[in-house]
Order: structure tokens, then C-alpha cells, then sequence
């Protein structure tokens, strides 16, 4: 994703305690620390990433992760999503859902309507792509899909217009909608914005269909950086926000300085077992998020 994902460094893992400074331990120690106060909390913590992580990961990812991210179409920059075809493959390894169907960047939109297409029609014809993939990847109805929308700070016209054909549209055709958008503040004159809010404003004062919102916010704090103990979505600092993206590969160093010791050198997230992939690491209120399963 382009929102610039719990960090290993010579196969250590360094684990962010909320309070306490981050401490680098070895992984087994570390993960032995933390499975107690995982498994008392109410929260799940999930992985996403372009790329599909491979079969002979899951075991492994599994140990660490209650769900994953699964994209509908071709994720940012790439030319074809890699996941389609591995719903069952991820039940069977334990895995709940986050569903994610790549939106349009502005230009895109742009460029779309000098073409003679607007942006409610191109949302509507996205969703319905979105619905049929989903249910060709035997998704059930209900199912939570996520639209990424990945520019940040108020929406412009154009990028309404689409995001809220597609969400009604969705809505329509048997699945439920939600948004990947930005949870970080943008100065707008003397107050400030966040995309994610901006989009619940839209849509309840337009009296459309509730959108679910998973808001990208890796600022630290309130984000903890990379870690397996992640800070409680109270504190994202959009209320009402089901799924909460606190740390990214790579990271934006201008708003991670204070949590730089919890990721790699490289910059990245990456489990010890596995440090070849690249992770944004997620917090969520349920163990299937999109409710997939």
C-alpha cells in the first residue's frame, strides 16, 4: 500500500510494551512474553501485504496472526492480486479476513472522466467487479470489502463521488461495504482532517449505507511502531473505527522517529521466522474482520 508495515534485526524481535521504552529480547523470549497479554485481550492483531506470503509461510504467520489482508484485484502497483484462489488454503491455516479492492487515484479519475466516464459510473462498475470477485473467491454475503483508498486528507469532489457510488453500490449487490483510508490529521487552516472522518461525514449526512472503517495511522505515538503488542484502538484516534493499520513497510521515518528502534534497519517489519516478508501489521476489534470466513 502506499500508506507507508513489527520488527526483527539480527534475528532479534523488539517489542514496543505500551508505557515502557521498546526492548530488544530474543524472539522465543519475546513471544513467550506476549501470548499471555494477547490472549487476554479482546483485540486480534493481522498482517497485510501485496503479495500473497506463500503456503509453506502460513504455519508460521499463523503462530503470530489471527487475520490477514486478501486483495480482490490488483493491490498499488502491481498488475494482478496473487491471492485469488487461496481463501481455502487460509481457512484451513486459521486465518480470518480483510478484503480489499484497490480503488482510483485521482489522476485516474481524472483521466476517466475526459474520457467520457464519470466517477459514479466508474464506482459502480468497480463495485460490481469487487461483488463478483468476492463471490467467485466464495466469500459469503455480508461479507465486510474494504476499498482502498489510498490518498490521504479531504476527499476532493471527484474522489466522493466515486467512493460513495462504489460503497452504495456494494451495498446493493449483497456486500457490505468499508473504506481503507487515512486516519492522520491534515492541517486545514486552523482545525484539521482526516480522510477517514471526512468520509463518515459524507456519508451520514447524505444518509447513505454505514461504512466500515479501517484507518491507516502509524504515527508514533499513538502508534506503537512494530510490535506484537499493539496499542488498544481506543486510542486511534478515529472513534468508531473497527480495524486500526499502526505500523507499515517501510516506514515513513518523519512520523515513526520515536518508534524507529521497533523495525528493521531496512526500514521494514518482518518476523524473525521470516525475514523476507515484508508486513503492515493491523489491530482489530474481531478475529475475521471482514467476516470471510
Amino acid at each position: 500500500m502506499l500508506w507507508p508495515r513489527f520488527a526483527c534485526d539480527d534475528n532479534r524481535m523488539v517489542f514496543a510494551a505500551r508505557r515502557l521504552a521498546p526492548v530488544a529480547c530474543r524472539a522465543l523470549a519475546c513471544l513467550l512474553a506476549t501470548l499471555p497479554a494477547l490472549a487476554q485481550s479482546s483485540e486480534h492483531v493481522g498482517f497485510d501485504r501485496n503479495d500473497y506470503p506463500g503456503d509453506s509461510s502460513l504455519d508460521i504467520l499463523h503462530r503470530h496472526f489471527a487475520f490477514t489482508g486478501y486483495w480482490l484485484n490488483a493491490p498499488p502497483e502491481e498488475g494482478a492480486s496473487s491471492w485469488l484462489g487461496h481463501r481455502e488454503v487460509l481457512l484451513r491455516a486459521g486465518f480470518g479476513f480483510l478484503l480489499l479492492w484497490n480503488g482510483k487515484l485521482d489522476r485516474e479519475l481524472l483521466a476517466a472522466q475526459q474520457s467520457g466516464v464519470s466517477p459514479e459510473a466508474l464506482g459502480r462498475a468497480e463495485a460490481a467487479a469487487a461483488a463478483r470477485t468476492a463471490r467467485a473467491e466464495r466469500f459469503p454475503a455480508n461479507a465486510i470489502v474494504f476499498l482502498d483508498q489510498e490518498e490521504g486528507g479531504r476527499l476532493l469532489p471527484e474522489q466522493a463521488a466515486f467512493l460513495l457510488a462504489w460503497t452504495e453500490a456494494l451495498a446493493s449487490l449483497g456486500y457490505r461495504p468499508g473504506v481503507y483510508a487515512s486516519g492522520q490529521p491534515v492541517a486545514e487552516g486552523a482545525t484539521s482532517i482526516t480522510t477517514a472522518q471526512n468520509i463518515r461525514d459524507l456519508t451520514r449526512t447524505r444518509h447513505l449505507h454505514e461504512v466500515a472503517l479501517w484507518i491507516a495511522q502509524d504515527a508514533c505515538p499513538p502508534a506503537s511502531g512494530c510490535t506484537l503488542m499493539p496499542p488498544s484502538l481506543r486510542t486511534s484516534g478515529t472513534p468508531g473505527a473497527s480495524i486500526w493499520q499502526y505500523a507499515q513497510s517501510p516506514r515513513r521515518p518523519q512520523l515513526t522517529r520515536s518508534c524507529a528502534k521497533t523495525y528493521r534497519r531496512d526500514n521494514t517489519c518482518a518476523l524473525a521466522e521470516l525475514p523476507a516478508l515484508s508486513l503492515d501489521l493491523s489491530v482489530a476489534d474481531s478475529a475475521d474482520p471482514s467476516q470471510g470466513r
